[in-house]
């Protein structure tokens, strides 16, 4: 019983359980270039890892009644440290080869995180048996250990969530977690079973360890958010897209700012042209900036022109300062900072245009979706002033005529830009409380595109959305799986 003293009981429940809660957070991460990251995603990957604790727990208790724990303890940490090693190129490798938003990917995610967290989760009911002396001092040893375990679980998702993941690419994470895991488990290994017994869990690791120094990187950078990279358009010279995960989310020529390539970003210049004079100056805020293209393009037409941009990923605004060539200035002002925070930073009457261009995968985040956020934007414009929304919606279009009623509550006129044919896509929806129009907007559009006529019957009864209520991405996800 002496073997496993006090402290070192407490770190081995701390640790374990915090290590758990890393893998938890890194998982989401893993999954989010192969499949996108929803409410959904958040929840299941949550779903599988309580799975696993609950797992490990229970049969981690049985055991420690059944198989001596001081022979099972060093070798569930080393195996478990070692499966760790095996998470990152099994999901990478697997969503390479495998076409984008398969729920393969993550069905093999599921698995490669349920062992070595079911096997981590065993270690405090272990500890626990080991620690019991006497009945009379169970309630002591069973609270101290289940407190710090929680504690480490505490610890370990805030390390991740405010440091990890801000500081370093997620395979550094996987191969540290799995390496302190391995070198812990192996010592006690070897401490309380012998050497031999650590030899293959430690070959085990090695194996994995190689195999994610060599697995795919889908990233040229991690940021905080996205895994984001910048690809040149092979038939167009100057021609730069940038990628936030598997997604094409914007597209610069870095020769010609006035080119878009997008039909999505056609429209919004579609609208804007339609609404004011050629040359004319507006004073513009953009709630998320991308590679900037919108920016770009009204400062290169509407020389004078003043652009706020609220984008919440610094790292991709250091990105588009080191790959796209973005430049701030008396016209372009970039703020790191949520956009729904940055609105309501905003003076009242102070813009002509805003642009609400933001993406978590393919949903708007959803608190940048309701009718407060929306009356907010409209204290924000100017009485004539015109506001755009990219959404992004497929076959019966929930998530997007919920939208048009929450932009109807708010604003006098209401339009849709949208593929014929009901073919889903971008939706382009334009809100102003001057009259829209629609004319010179239609003769402004791509050929492929349209200005829904009938809004109200295309609408239905679809939800206003709220702070209260919305359901975004379970409106959205069903008809995009």
């Amino acid at each position: 019983m002496g073997d496993v003293g006090p402290r070192l009981a407490i770190a081995l429940a701390f640790g374990s359980s915090a290590a758990v809660m890393v893998l938890e957070l890194v998982s989401l991460r893993l999954v989010a270039p192969y499949i996108g990251l929803t409410l959904e995603t958040n929840t299941a990957v949550i779903g599988v890892a309580l799975a696993a604790i609950a797992t490990g727990a229970a049969l981690g208790g049985r055991y420690a009644d059944s198989v001596s724990p001081r022979k099972t303890l060093g070798p569930l940490v080393l195996i478990g440290g070692a499966l760790v090693m095996l998470i990152l190129p099994v999901v990478r490798w697997t969503g390479e080869s495998l076409s984008a938003g398969t729920d393969l990917v993550f069905l093999v995610l599921a698995v490669a995180l349920f062992a070595p967290a079911a096997l981590l989760s065993a270690v405090t009911p272990m500890v626990t048996k080991l620690r019991l002396a006497t009945l009379a001092e169970t309630g002591t040893v069973v609270g101290r250990l289940s407190a710090y375990a929680t504690v480490g679980g505490i610890a370990g998702t805030v390390l991740t969530g405010f440091v990890f993941v801000s500081k370093v690419p997620v395979s550094t994470i996987v191969l540290t977690l799995g390496g302190l895991l391995v070198v812990s488990g192996a010592v006690l290994t070897v401490v309380l079973r012998g050497a031999r017994t650590a030899v293959k869990p430690v070959a085990l690791a090695l194996i994995g360890a190689t195999l994610t120094l060599v697995a795919p990187r889908p990233c040229e950078v991690e940021t905080a958010y996205h895994c984001a990279r910048v690809v040149a358009d092979p038939n167009r010279d100057g021609g730069r897209t940038l990628y936030l995960d598997q997604l094409r989310h914007s597209y610069v020529d870095l020769n010609d700012p006035t080119y878009l390539e997008f039909d999505y970003i056609k429209n919004f210049a579609a609208a804007i042209n339609a609404t004011w004079p050629e040359n004319q100056r507006v004073d513009a805020l953009h709630i998320g900036g991308g590679g900037l293209t919108m920016p770009r393009y009204l400062t290169a037409t509407r020389p004078g022109s003043h652009n706020k941009v609220y984008e919440i990923d610094g790292a991709v605004v250091e990105l588009d300062e080191k790959e796209l060539g973005v430049r701030t200035g008396p016209e372009l002002d970039v703020t790191v900072r949520d956009g729904r925070l940055g609105i309501r930073a905003e003076p009242t009457d102070s813009d002509d245009l805003i642009i609400m261009d933001a993406f978590s995968g393919v949903s708007v985040p959803w608190h940048l979706t309701t009718r407060e956020v929306v009356a907010d934007i409209r204290r924000v414009l100017r009485p004539d002033g015109l506001y755009l929304v990219n959404a992004i919606d497929f076959r019966d279009a929930a998530f997007a005529k919920a939208e048009i009623r929450t932009l109807q509550d708010e604003f006098a006129h209401v339009s849709v830009i949208a593929r014929k044919n009901d073919e889903g896509g971008n939706f382009v929806l334009v809100a102003s409380d001057r009259p829209i129009d629609e004319q010179a907007i239609a003769a402004r559009i791509p050929p492929t595109m349209e200005l829904k006529p009938a809004l109200d019957g295309f609408v239905g009864d679809a939800p206003v959305l709220t702070d209260d209520y919305a359901p975004v991405d379970q409106l959205l996800t069903p008809f995009t799986s």
